[in-house]
């Protein structure tokens, strides 16, 4: 079996704009001087992901040598991400209501609920007069990425009650696997934006500070990651909101490896690199 390829750049839903930037900060605030102090959890800082960072991944992809960088450029802004959604909220509706709802295609245009007269629905009239509906993003809880007695990542997911998110992401992500610009991993697409992640740890002690919590952060042997148990954790945050109605604005290829952000000199957050964009 041929090696994997290593992942040089990755696509996502950026999380972070002005307005949410302000609710993240906070929550992660509160959120770090929680989990880190010695009396409570004891995580080391590092652990904890600044909020520049933070985003949802909707695939990995590698470009060695930036091979390929410029296909996937051209094919992300080609991209009508209004009709994508579009055709994720039809089939999810196609899903709850009684009867085949048709696809855009099959119905040469039609849109679900429209009568074969011509006419459109009432609840069609109010949609269309209201405009496009935005994809609203609430993050909440925390998940362990790993056994909870064990972790190393700790993530909050977006509520996603109907599927729309779900299958708005698939679709995007099946674009570039079909163009042969992202593998195919074989597993169902895991949403969440990572909020800890221990890999970020350097020059950690063999033992994390406090165990009031019971969650000694704690590497293995011969140097293997910073574990610890998150089961206590977890159930503090279990209904944490960390960002609530946030409307997805734009979808980004970005390279792997944040960089510092400073200002005057000093670091005041960290961001990954978005090397192409496209918008609603």
């Amino acid at each position: 079996m041929p090696p994997k390829p290593f992942p040089t750049h990755f696509l996502c839903i950026p999380l972070v704009n002005a307005t949410s930037r302000v609710q993240l900060s906070q929550s992660l605030a509160s959120f770090s001087a929680d989990v880190t102090a010695p009396d409570s959890f004891g995580l080391p800082q590092d652990a904890i992901r600044p909020v520049g960072t933070i985003h949802l991944t909707l695939g990995v992809c590698s470009f060695p040598k930036s091979e390929g960088l410029d296909r996937a450029t051209e094919l992300l802004k080609s991209l009508r991400l209004r009709g994508i959604l579009d055709s994720a909220r039809q089939q999810v509706a196609a899903r709850t209501l009684p009867g085949d709802v048709p696809s855009v295609q099959e119905a040469y245009g039609k849109c679900p609920g429209q009568e074969t007269d011509g006419k459109v629905s009432a609840q069609q009239a109010a949609a269309k007069e209201e405009g496009p509906q935005p994809l609203l993003i609430t993050l909440r809880g925390l998940v362990s990425m790993q056994a909870p007695s064990k972790a190393s990542v700790l993530y909050a997911q977006p509520l996603d009650e109907q599927g729309v998110l779900q299958l708005f992401c698939e679709k995007l992500r099946g674009v570039f696997v079909d163009e042969g610009l992202m593998q195919d991993e074989g597993r169902p697409l895991l949403l969440h934006a990572t909020v800890a992640n221990t890999i970020y740890v350097k020059n950690a002690p063999g033992e994390g500070g406090g165990n009031r919590g019971g969650s000694k952060a704690k590497r293995g042997r011969r140097g293997e990651k910073l574990t610890f148990d998150a089961r206590p954790i977890m159930d503090r945050y279990e209904d944490q909101i960390w960002l609530k109605d946030f409307p997805v604005e734009k979808i980004a290829l970005c390279r792997m490896g944040a960089k510092k952000v400073e200002v005057d000199g000093v670091v005041v957050d960290e961001a990954y690199e978005a090397v192409a964009e496209v918008g609603f």
